[in-house]
């Protein structure tokens, strides 16, 4: 299989994956909006607007320290809830105006596939 990440062609029949690259990250923020969560809850909710069916717990690490480091988000350990210690994260101030930015491109992204699709149908 040969061609942009978007789409492929395997035996005579197209696949596209019309998707924004790396979604994951607006909405673990938008999760960490509204309220501060472990990471286990947070791979429970991120299919929620990912529409993926299964996130993979390494990446969603990855992607949490990765936005601790840069100051988008913290952490600090909760003894306070049943069993072992876990990790509570929550979005920080840069984080939100983040959020923000991701939205505002979302949006664009938004309306310029609903122009898309208007034209096409014109045709159709």
């Amino acid at each position: 299989m040969r061609g942009p990440r978007a789409r492929r062609h395997h035996h005579g029949h197209w696949r596209v994956f019309a998707r924004v690259e790396r979604f994951a990250e607006p909405a673990l923020l938008l999760l960490l909006r509204e309220r501060p969560a472990h990471g286990y809850e947070l791979l429970e909710r991120l299919p929620e607007l990912t529409g993926e069916t299964r996130v993979e717990m390494g990446n969603l690490y990855r992607l949490l320290r990765g936005l601790e480091e840069e100051g988008l988000v913290s952490s600090e350990w909760d003894d306070f809830s049943p069993g072992p210690a876990k990790r509570r994260y929550a979005i920080s101030p840069d984080g939100e105006r983040l959020l923000d930015h991701w939205a505002e491109a979302l949006r664009r992204h938004q309306e310029r596939t609903a122009r898309f699709l208007a034209r096409y149908e014109e045709r159709r």
